[in-house]
């Protein structure tokens, strides 16, 4: 019951390639262990956590691990992004673009020039 109840966080667990992932159930509770890639993934699954269980939800533990810990994440860009709309879905404000830029100025000159399928490094804040 209570695996049907966080299955979401499996599936996106699968999605997002968690390494040594293991989950097991007993007495109710289910004990979720994998190592995510970055911290943004980790932070993903506690989100999606807490959509299912609240705040503070006594039917599941979660050990996640990360692998990454020099990045916050890493971004593929598509077509149409710009350095401020990345920076909105990674740290909630556009405004931190900048933070973007200056992490990755091996590969761009430019905070208003970026190009599809050009690999980010977005930085721990």
């Amino acid at each position: 019951m209570v695996r049907a109840k966080y299955q979401g966080v499996l599936d996106l667990g699968e999605k997002l390639n968690i390494q040594n992932g293991d989950v097991t159930e007993a007495n109710g509770v289910l004990t979720v262990k994998g190592t995510a890639g970055t911290q943004y993934e980790k932070n993903l699954l506690w989100d999606e956590i807490k959509a299912a269980g609240g705040e503070n939800p006594s039917d599941i533990v979660a050990d996640i691990d990360v692998a990454d810990t020099t990045v916050y994440a890493r971004h593929t860009v598509k077509s149409g992004e710009t350095l401020g709309a990345i920076a909105k879905q990674y740290y909630g404000s556009a405004g931190k673009y900048n933070a973007i830029f200056q992490a990755n100025t091996d590969i761009l000159k430019n905070p208003d020039v970026i190009h599809p399928d050009q690999e980010l490094v977005i930085p721990n804040l």
